[in-house]
C-alpha cells in the first residue's frame, strides 16, 4: 500500500498560495480514492486554511471535506498564526510529537512519501 503524507505549509494570502493548497487537496483526495493510506498535515502558515475550508460556503469546501478524516494540524503552528480556537472549534486533530510540531521523521520512518505545498 502506497502511504502519502501531503505537508501543506501555503498560507492564505495570495492567489499561488491558494492554488498550492488545492494542488495539495488535489493530491490528498488521489490518495484516498485510490485507498492509500494518506495524512494532510497543516503546518506553519498553513494552519490558518482550517476556519476557512471548515466553512461549507467555501469553494474548497468539498474538497477539504474529501480528505478532512485524515487532516492533522500543527499544534505549535495554530497558535504561532492565531487560529488555535478555530483549530480546536473545528475538532481537527492537533499533532505535537516533537517540541509542539508534527514528527515528519516518523512519517518517513513508517514509509510515508512526504510531499510539501
Amino acid at each position: 500500500m502506497t502511504k502519502a503524507a501531503i505537508v501543506i505549509l501555503a498560507g492564505t494570502d495570495g492567489h499561488e498560495n491558494l492554488g498550492r493548497l488545492v494542488n495539495g487537496l488535489e493530491t490528498a483526495r488521489e490518495f484516498v480514492e485510490a485507498g492509500d493510506d494518506v495524512e494532510v498535515i497543516f503546518d506553519g502558515a498553513g494552519t490558518q486554511w482550517v476556519e476557512r475550508l471548515e466553512d461549507p460556503d467555501s469553494d474548497q469546501h468539498d474538497l477539504y471535506a474529501a480528505v478532512r478524516d485524515d487532516v492533522g494540524v500543527c499544534d505549535y503552528c495554530s497558535g504561532a498564526f492565531g487560529v488555535e480556537e478555530a483549530v480546536d472549534d473545528a475538532g481537527v486533530v492537533t499533532l505535537d510529537e516533537h517540541g509542539g510540531h508534527p514528527s515528519i521523521r516518523s512519517l518517513v520512518e513508517d514509509g510515508y512519501e512526504v510531499i510539501t505545498y
